[in-house]
């Protein structure tokens, strides 16, 4: 007897619809997995029928083919394992179904029955109701999850038996209530606070700047200068996700294996933080699954690289296609998987090996050959390609002693909030969120300048020697500087204060 059962795969953060066929006939006994199955898939055929005795099953002891369908598209993962399983007792007349072809089903199984979560749940989810499937078999832990998206219902069970007890009779089930994001959106708690960094008023600012125009920015400055410290501090001045957000940013980390099953899904914006002695491949993404790398990981959020001259030359260079375009493209031999990348890249450095060049309380023991070669490490391009560059020195004890409280993350992120609202109504449906995403088209429209600014950027342009990009990131800079001063107009000010923070357009060629 011949068996079908709706099922999906993944490809990157999308899913697609798999039937999973079961034949069930004479020869003999043995099970065969085609339709390019990974090794997790061929696997499958062992967990299947050891689970299914274990649960109270007959498992026939004839020739069993299990098809894969679309069969030229990789599969991977042990979420087969369910559907295979129902196909096999459905194969074998164990349970009837009359509607088994309305549910799209998927799952991990243990080999006492029991049904383990899987990776990808919500963009799966999201892409069944796109391909009309209106109701949907999970695991159990995987449920909260699933339960966001309107219009699909949603099933979740802990066992096999339990699942055919409700596909013989499906009557007495009711689906998973739905779930609201506001129920789950709490006051966010941080441990750092911008009160708490003493001194460092300019790199505060700035970092104010770069928060409101969703601005890339890079810190200059000798060690224990609170570098890392003004970096985890950013995310608390960044705006609450959107539920837009909220729903990509979960699908990437669902994707990769990192959702906490409690909430099942992504509320706070990411701040990823890789170590400089990572791979590559830990960074980018790949693998044989092509899963999502510290890029993706950070999308609508922070991507803080501490110490980045440290990190090898061809990992930095790689952050240039995701900052230009938003998105990471991982190639690999079967598959080439495109994820977003649409972060915030936080960067610090010493500004020479020994931390100290042009401190004002320590002595910098490099000669200019070795700034030099050090500084080489951080191409042209790459810096281009960040708005921001700051200076950040030493405090001062009168700093630390000082039992005067700054600006809390609350009062700057109420003015950041401000200058967002501005953005939004000034790119209303065109898919942009912030000026530092303005299109070449958007800056000649938003970001015109009087006779007195295009002066002063002239004669930096000129004595900077600057790129194209760079003149671009200066107007992108100005004008969230103006909307944080609640101004329509770029003024001089504002591109001069815009041009200070592209200190190191100078040093690097």
């Amino acid at each position: 007897m011949l068996a079908k059962i709706n099922s999906f795969g993944l490809e990157g953060i999308k899913g697609y619809g798999v039937t999973v066929e079961i034949d069930i006939g004479s020869g003999l006994p043995s099970i065969e997995v085609v339709g390019l199955p990974d090794a997790a898939v061929k696997e499958s055929k062992e967990r299947v029928k050891s689970t299914i005795r274990n649960s109270g099953f007959m498992f026939s002891p004839k020739k069993i083919t299990v098809n894969l369908s679309p069969a030229d598209t990789k599969k991977t993962g042990a979420m087969y394992d369910l559907p295979i399983a129902l196909g096999m007792l459905y194969a074998t007349e164990q349970f009837t179904c009359d509607e088994l072809d309305l549910y799209g089903i998927l799952g991990e199984l243990s080999l006492d029955g029991n049904i383990k979560p899987v990776r990808g749940i919500l963009p799966i989810i999201i892409s069944a109701l796109d391909l009309g499937c209106k109701k949907i078999i999970v695991p159990k832990a995987n449920v909260n999850e699933a339960s966001y998206i309107d219009g699909i219902d949603v099933y979740g069970f802990e066992s096999l038996r339990q699942v055919v007890d409700f596909l013989r009779n499906p009557c007495g089930y009711e689906p998973e209530p739905k779930l609201d994001l506001a129920q789950f959106r709490e006051e966010r708690k941080y441990v750092e606070d911008f009160s708490l960094v003493k001194g460092q008023y300019a790199a505060k600012r700035a970092m104010e700047i770069a928060a409101a125009g969703g601005h890339n920015i890079l810190m200059i400055g000798p060690p224990g200068a609170g570098k890392t410290m003004l970096a985890r501090c950013l995310p608390t001045i960044l705006p609450e996700l959107t539920i837009g957000e909220a729903l990509e940013t979960t699908k990437i980390h669902s994707v990769a294996g990192l959702l906490d099953e409690k909430k099942g899904i992504i509320l706070n914006r990411p701040f990823r933080a890789p170590h400089h002695t990572g791979s590559k491949v830990a960074l980018t993404g790949g693998g044989s699954s092509a899963r999502p790398g510290e890029i993706s990981l950070a999308h609508n959020g922070v991507l803080f690289l501490d110490e980045l001259l440290e990190y090898p030359r061809d990992s930095l260079e790689i952050l240039r296609q995701p900052l230009e375009d938003n998105v990471i493209t991982i190639a690999r031999a079967v598959r080439t998987v495109e994820y977003p990348a649409n972060f915030m890249l936080v960067a610090s450095m010493n500004p020479c090996p020994c931390g100290n060049y042009g401190s004002k309380t320590h002595e910098c023991t490099c000669t200019p050959a070795q700034i030099n070669k050090y500084m080489s490490k951080l191409s042209g391009p790459l810096m281009d390609r960040i708005d921001l560059h700051i200076e950040v020195e030493n405090v001062t004890y009168g700093d630390l002693a000082s039992k005067e409280k700054g600006e809390t993350s609350a009062e700057v992120k109420e003015r950041v909030n401000k200058a967002r609202q501005i953005q939004l109504n000034r790119f209303a449906g065109s898919g942009i969120y912030s000026n530092a995403k303005m299109n070449n088209q958007m800056v000649s429209k938003y970001c015109q300048l009087d006779e007195e600014s295009e002066r002063l950027l002239k004669m930096s342009f000129e004595r900077l020697g600057m790129s194209a990009r760079a003149y671009n990131r200066i107007l992108k800079v100005a004008r969230t500087i103006a909307d944080l001063d609640g101004c329509i107009d770029i003024r001089v000010m504002h591109v001069a204060e815009a041009i200070g923070y592209r200190s190191l357009d100078r040093r690097v060629k």
